[in-house]
């Protein structure tokens, strides 16, 4: 009875017998061979659309190598380390900046309009909103002393500070914080003019616009500025 129940056996329960016990060569017999999934490829014909689903299939590897190839923005930590915001010493020329000036004045001309005669909190508003890269500023009054008379072209309107070139070619870093800065905008002096004839033909007198504003009362980016809406308050600083 053993004998055939053993010739009944398949040839892999025999061989497990052999190299294990009893129960363990059950075990495994179960577990590895009767119980092994077995993995079939579908034999179904490709559906309808088999083209259409092989281009979607290339068009997002090819959007994904494009990614892969794509450098990512650097951050502002790397653009600092990397001194892109820094001035070269070779651009550190008033002469430079000169046309970025002539660039600011028709700017700041066009974004005060009629308010440019007759100032008042319209206007003040629209200078606090402005953005001063190119603008030519002077400090006239300051917590400290040494920076009164600064005078040139702002080449860096950031948060806090004015970067600006002088006319000996030099790049003065002033803080916002306690300073008060000078503008003036040129503009045709429609009084004087022509209607008293001290121009010339084809010539127009012009006049200057001076206005002062108080740098720890706008420090913000020129970016931010842009959308910010300002009032006049008292600094108990100056």
């Amino acid at each position: 009875m053993d004998t055939k129940s053993r010739k009944d056996q398949p040839i892999a329960a025999a061989l497990l017998s052999r190299a294990h016990e009893p129960d363990e060569a059950n075990r495994i017999f179960t577990e590895k061979i009767q119980q092994r999934p077995l993995f079939l490829t579908p034999s179904s014909p490709p559906p309808a659309d088999a083209r259409a689903a092989r281009r979607r299939a290339q068009e997002k590897k090819k959007q994904q190598r494009k990614k892969a190839l794509k450098p990512k923005p650097l951050s502002a930590t790397q653009r600092r380390r990397l001194g892109l915001y820094d001035v070269p010493r070779a651009g550190q020329k008033h002469a430079l900046f000169e046309p970025l000036h002539r660039l600011w004045l028709g700017y700041v001309r066009e974004i005060l309009g009629s308010e440019v005669y007759t100032g008042g909190e319209g206007a003040a508003a629209k200078l606090a909103s402005a953005d001063f890269h190119g603008a030519g500023v002077e400090v006239v009054r300051s917590g400290c002393v040494s920076r009164v008379g600064i005078k040139g072209i702002v080449v860096k309107d950031s948060k806090f500070a004015f970067e600006i070139v002088t006319i000996k070619d030099r790049v003065k870093l002033v803080p916002k914080e306690g300073t008060v800065f000078r503008f003036e905008v040129p503009v045709p002096d429609l009084r004087k003019g022509v209607v008293e004839g001290q121009a010339g033909e084809g010539e127009e007198k012009m006049c200057n616009l001076v206005f002062e504003i108080h740098g720890e009362q706008f420090q913000f980016r020129s970016a931010d500025r842009a959308s910010r809406k300002f009032r006049s308050h008292f600094s108990k600083k100056l």
